[in-house]
């Protein structure tokens, strides 16, 4: 069977990133949505949770870019940052990220799945941290953190599936079969997003989007995701896309079973 979880990120970014987030899943396939915890939008998300019970919501998870929940400090703007910061153990992986869990909880979200932010935990030390928090949380699922759509790659990114997957195994948590979706960021559209639909494995599969509407906070925010999310927005609701998933036998669900 194929199943298909459809989540976006961002959640709590901005309010007209999260209005596009609930109008994905009222209109269209998502199913799913992690939510920033330093999100500067993120009572606007809490709220828009509440009122859609339908909608799963997970954990945003943040190292990269925003404000430190523990500390107040500003978090390195770029990946290489936090390599550094991480290899110095000037940032604490466990520490940064279970204020931002409990946020969540004390919001009375109870969340079913872990993400990173920027894709943080692609490195072991993170991951480590996020399968450790899930667990001493009871969540669940925790993201693969490699997107298995390069077909030249399908050996080595089994082998390093296997290694996540290894490293979850004795906390207890799940991951998704397989995970699509980070390689087409700021690229998806209807044609990239039917393309993978129609090529969609058998199993399990995490796929992941940005979906929003352009209005003023998103205009102003620091993200190169703007026109793009529009993009998104609108292949997640079009009647085609819709098409595509009840005629290719994918049966769409969120990570809360």
């Amino acid at each position: 069977m194929k199943q298909l979880i459809v989540n976006a990120d961002d959640f709590g970014f901005t309010r007209d990133v999260n209005a596009g987030i609930v109008h994905a899943h009222r209109n269209g396939i998502l199913t799913s949505t992690t939510l920033m915890a330093n999100g500067d939008a993120f009572d606007d998300a809490v709220r828009l949770a509440h009122e859609t019970p339908t909608l799963d919501v997970g954990c945003h998870l943040v190292l990269v870019q925003g404000t430190s929940l523990r500390t107040g400090d500003p978090y390195p703007e770029k990946l290489t940052g936090v390599v550094g910061a991480l290899a110095t153990r000037r940032l604490d992986a466990y520490a940064e990220l279970r204020p931002q869990i409990e946020k969540i909880l004390a919001a009375g979200i109870r969340p079913t799945h872990l993400d990173t932010h920027k894709h943080t935990h692609v490195a072991p030390v993170v991951f480590r941290a996020v399968v450790r928090l899930a667990h001493e949380f009871g969540i669940p699922y925790v993201r693969l953190p490699l997107d298995a759509a390069v077909a030249w790659a399908a050996w080595p990114l089994a082998a390093v599936k296997r290694f996540y997957m290894n490293m979850a195994r004795p906390f207890h948590v799940r991951t998704t079969d397989h995970f699509l979706g980070f390689r087409l960021t700021g690229s998806l559209d209807g044609e990239t997003l039917a393309a993978a639909l129609e090529n969609l494995p058998e199993g399990l599969t995490e796929f992941m989007c940005h979906p929003g509407f352009l209005g003023p906070e998103l205009q102003r925010a620091a993200t190169r995701l703007k026109e793009s999310r529009v993009r998104e927005l609108e292949a997640l609701t079009s009647r085609r896309i819709r098409e595509l998933v009840t005629g290719g036998g994918i049966h769409l669900r969120p990570f809360r079973t």
